[in-house]
């Protein structure tokens, strides 16, 4: 009984955030909408934060359910890997354009502060970007496997630009047609670098971070000493006095051994910077060194 009061309490919940949208719900609300008292509702749910958080997982978890019938579906019917990706495409941008309130960035909601919350936000990106990640290995192999994360985090952004048309009824093909249309520019992608072999530029490591999901200062560190190797190889290309050169690869050294103090000097960090910066070649460098520290 109390799992079906619970399960009834979810779904309606589910209606009025998509109706009403988070700051504008309350627990009222929600057990008018319900036909309960609203003490029922606390009893099983202490907050609204709770309560949206476990619409939330709900939500997604359905994705994810649905998403694993639509793979059983695609092995019984012996669909190739390109057409089976091209439905869960379509499944996917369809299902987030029916539960579009609870598929997009929480940057403005008070629940992203919510510890509970990001705990299962994590958890579902994470499953998100895993999911996206075998249906690339899936429809191309392990020859992908260097560029995989680069082609999610494409795939990612092209999903999400498309689903904010479509949102705005702006796009007027239908979802099976844009889902072909982006199986396919995924395709040129995946041809070109495994074509072209660029350095990746996204690794497991960085793949998980953004705004709910800050960056550790570990991960970091290494990124701006990953990117300091990078800018002594430039340093080493420049068309400069083997001199010069090697006093500004001795800066670099200064200036990373300086990061790996547990306080850096940020007047000193300033000073290393302004003189690399004298170097004409080296100021974009510069610039995104100084956005990295």
């Amino acid at each position: 009984m109390e799992e079906l009061k619970k399960q009834q309490i979810l779904k309606t919940a589910m209606n009025v955030f998509k109706e009403k949208g988070y700051i504008s719900s309350s627990m009222q609300d929600i057990a008018e909408a319900c036909g309960m008292a609203k003490g029922s509702i606390y009893k099983i749910f202490p907050s609204k934060e709770e309560l949206f958080t476990e619409v939330f997982v709900v939500c997604h978890q359905r994705m994810f359910d649905q998403a694993s019938e639509l793979d059983r579906a695609g092995r019984q019917e012996e669909l190739i890997p390109k057409e089976k990706f091209r439905r869960k495409i379509e499944f996917q941008i369809q299902y987030m354009i029916e539960n579009y309130f609870f598929m997009v960035e929480f940057k403005e909601l008070p629940i992203k502060d919510n510890e509970k919350f990001i705990s299962v936000w994590k958890k579902k990106r994470a499953m998100l970007l895993l999911w996206h990640r075998d249906c690339f290995l899936e429809v191309y192999g392990d020859g992908i496997q260097s560029y995989i994360w680069d082609i999610v985090a494409i795939f990612r952004g092209l999903l999400k630009e498309y689903l904010s048309h479509v949102i705005q009824k702006v796009i007027a093909l239908p979802m099976s047609d844009l889902a072909l249309f982006i199986v396919e520019r995924m395709d040129a992608v995946v041809m070109d670098l495994t074509t072209t072999q660029p350095e990746p530029v996204l690794k497991e490591t960085n793949i998980y971070f953004n705004h709910l999901n800050p960056i550790d200062l570990q991960t970091q560190q290494e990124t701006v000493r990953e990117f300091l190797q990078s800018f002594s190889l430039k340093i080493s290309e420049l068309q400069k006095p083997e001199s010069v050169r090697k006093e500004l690869l001795e800066v670099i050294s200064l200036f990373e051994k300086e990061l790996e103090l547990e306080t850096p000097n940020t007047t000193l960090l300033h000073v290393f910077t302004t003189y690399l910066e004298t170097i004409s070649e080296l100021r974009p460098y510069v610039r995104q060194l100084n956005l990295m520290i």
